[in-house]
């Protein structure tokens, strides 16, 4: 296997040279686009890793199933998807038009920003700065790596440069989908997509997911229904405005992020972190995406 993914890199790595990487959050701009990097970690927790998966990168959009997962647990999902819906949207991740024009008055998904920002509202805590370190652990237990982190250069350029985010939050409290106060929201939010990751990592959250919300101990965290929750929304809605496509291409659920990352499940099977930060025109791993393809191909990973 490792060899094979070895090939998978060196195949595709050129594909990073059609991309680029994030530059419209203060920190990402600094990402080598020739990074590329895969790590899969099967059912009996045996790892295989290829190219850079040691490299920390911001974990971003992937945060989002993952936030939602614990706002599931604080508040049940009657609550959750009355404040937020479980449609794709067709349209980019950081859109903002759907809100006033959308039949729904609600944020589609919680994949989009918009239905993001509405999640990290309804985490438990006395304050802020609780309700993060609440996030912050859940994302350190369900990845097995006590050490995650913000990097908070990365934070505060998303917090300065963040006003189409502020702007779905203000629209959202006047809406009366966010109570409290909207800027402790915001940082939450801000600080969730600003954790450190590897692709490691991602395949460790990718394995839970695919083991129905139980780690490689065998404790289980969250049940086997709020993970299901978290994987269809990953299929229907994970890929932004090209999850469909991604769907019939590689047709396992799947988390990108702007950082370079994608989280990937084969449900019952294994977990698959990737790491490419040249991006394509809808914000995915460019790099990242045709690996996954050719192993997907490979191995008939498809869901469907």
């Amino acid at each position: 296997m490792k060899n094979f993914l070895e090939g998978v890199i060196n195949r595709n790595n050129d594909k990073s040279d059609m991309g680029k990487v994030a530059d419209y959050i203060p920190g990402l701009s600094h990402a080598n686009k020739n990074h590329i990097g895969i790590c899969i970690i099967n059912s009996n927790n045996e790892i295989t890793q290829a190219g850079d998966t040691n490299i920390k990168f911001t974990i971003q959009s992937i945060s989002k199933p993952l936030t939602l997962m614990l706002a599931l647990l604080d508040r049940g999902e009657k609550y959750v998807f009355s404040k937020v819906g479980m449609e794709s949207t067709g349209d980019a991740f950081n859109s903002i038009k759907k809100l006033e024009t959308g039949k729904m008055r609600k944020p589609f998904n919680p994949m989009i920003n918009a239905g993001a920002i509405e999640v990290c509202s309804m985490i438990k805590g006395e304050d802020g700065e609780k309700k993060f370190k609440r996030v912050l652990d859940f994302f350190r237990i369900i990845s097995e790596n006590n050490t995650l982190n913000i990097n908070e250069e990365v934070f505060l350029g998303e917090k300065e440069t963040g006003n189409r985010n502020r702007a779905m939050g203000y629209f959202l409290k006047g809406e009366g989908l966010i109570t409290g106060d909207v800027e402790e929201v915001l940082d939450i939010y801000f600080k969730q997509c600003s954790i450190e990751i590897t692709a490691i990592d991602l395949a460790k959250i990718g394995l839970f997911l695919a083991r129905g919300g139980v780690l490689s101990t065998g404790e289980r965290i969250v049940s086997e229904h709020i993970a299901t929750i978290a994987k269809t929304l990953m299929a229907t809605c994970g890929m932004y405005d090209g999850s469909g496509e991604f769907a019939i291409k590689v047709g396992i659920p799947s988390k990108s992020g702007v950082g370079g990352g994608i989280l990937s499940v084969v449900p019952g099977k294994m977990g698959i972190g990737v790491f490419g930060p040249a991006l394509d025109t809808k914000g995915n791993s460019i790099a990242g995406i045709a690996v996954l393809e050719e192993i997907a191909e490979n191995f008939k990973f498809s869901i469907f």
